[in-house]
């Protein structure tokens, strides 16, 4: 039996990872290896899948040489719906990351029963809409929790070493000597204090990594588990008044809208450090910028902002020892390689009739 399959990649998660992740799933078991996400293997006690019976037709999406955005009722997404209704044509499975589920697409593509979004979470999918036409969506969770984790590492380095700003002035032709003076040097993490607000995937890996630093990790998170790695705190504030150096970690969510504000600037020691690897909304950037430009924040380093592509009138372009990078902490060819195969994994899983394993509208199998 033909199964038509639509791999409707862009320019990090590429088609050819889709299809070569889909063709894993007919090769030989591995004994030695038995997890998943890995080249070659199929999950240990199933069956090989006949792949011979895909049809897989390809569709290549514009992000990230164009940005994402809004389309229809979905956000972050990239595309249109016109030309995914048309690639989706007797398509009942489609694997993406970007590609815009919307009521309109599932209204048009009655065949679809598998949408599988290659991201952290489904925000391009209409999970109510693809819940009542009886489309189940899938995601890849942790799928760049190490990349994410190692540039928040960076960025923390690069913040209280000052080596994006001190790497310009040089180029330049300033040497800054006067950096070396004691008011003007960054704490070191050996023996110092960090901070984590939230504790996940991302989170618990920075953990890990500060251990190797001689860094003692404090964790403000309600719905954490003790791995020996931090120490629970039973507040932000207790958190932020202890640390030195503050990494967010959080999920974009109504609660943590906003949860850094002048306030919690304040909270925090003169000296210290704020970074945001998780999501723009978390943070006051206004108040950031005052706390900077006082001197009580010693830098600041973020990859998500509250508006992307970042304004060009924003006053993070000229706020003292501010570290940037263009939401690309998760960037590296492990997470797209990843997320190719984790939602793979969960096509083979629909073919063999099997319970998905990240399905974000379980609900669906109640209703169909």
């Amino acid at each position: 039996m033909t199964v038509r399959i639509l791999a409707a990649g862009d320019h990090f998660v590429l088609n050819r990872l889709f299809v070569d992740a889909l063709r894993e799933l007919g090769a030989p078991a591995d004994p030695a290896n038995p997890g998943l996400p890995a080249p070659g293997l199929r999950e240990p006690g199933l069956p090989e899948l006949d792949v011979t019976g895909l049809d897989i037709a390809e569709l290549t999406l514009p992000w990230p040489v164009e940005p994402f955005g809004p389309v229809a009722e979905v956000r972050e997404a990239s595309g249109s719906e016109d030309e995914l209704i048309e690639a989706l044509r007797g398509a009942e499975i489609c694997l993406t990351q970007m590609a815009p589920l919307t009521e309109r697409v599932l209204a048009a593509c009655p065949d679809l029963r598998l949408f599988c979004v290659s991201r952290g979470g489904p925000v391009n999918a209409n999970l109510e809409a693809a819940t009542a036409h009886g489309v189940a969506v899938t995601f890849a969770p942790g799928r760049n929790a190490t990349a994410t984790a190692e540039h928040t590492l960076g960025m923390i380095l690069a913040a209280v070493r000052r080596i994006p700003s001190t790497h310009g002035e040089l180029m330049s032709g300033v040497w800054r000597g006067d950096y070396y003076t004691y008011d003007s040097v960054g704490p070191e993490l050996d023996g110092g204090t960090v901070g984590l607000v939230g504790y996940g995937a991302i989170g618990g890996k920075v953990a890990r990594m500060l251990a190797g630093f001689g860094a003692r990790v404090l964790v403000f998170d309600p719905y954490a588990a003790d791995d020996g790695y931090a120490e629970r705190v039973s507040s932000l504030d207790e958190l932020l008044s202890r640390s030195t150096v503050v990494s967010l970690h959080a999920r974009a969510t109504a609660e943590t809208s906003g949860m850094i504000g002048a306030a919690q600037l304040a909270a925090m020691p003169a000296g210290s450090v704020l970074v945001n690897c998780a999501r723009g909304s978390l943070v006051d950037y206004e108040a950031v910028c005052d706390a900077l430009e006082s001197g009580h924040l010693f830098g600041a380093a973020f990859d998500v902002f509250p508006e992307e592509p970042l304004p060009k009138d924003s006053r993070l372009l000229t706020a003292p020892n501010v570290v940037m990078t263009p939401h690309l902490a998760g960037a590296s060819k492990e997470t797209a390689q990843k997320a190719a195969r984790i939602v793979a994994a969960d096509v083979g899983r629909h073919l063999r009739g099997e319970p998905l394993a990240h399905c974000a509208n379980p609900e669906v199998f109640r209703l169909r």
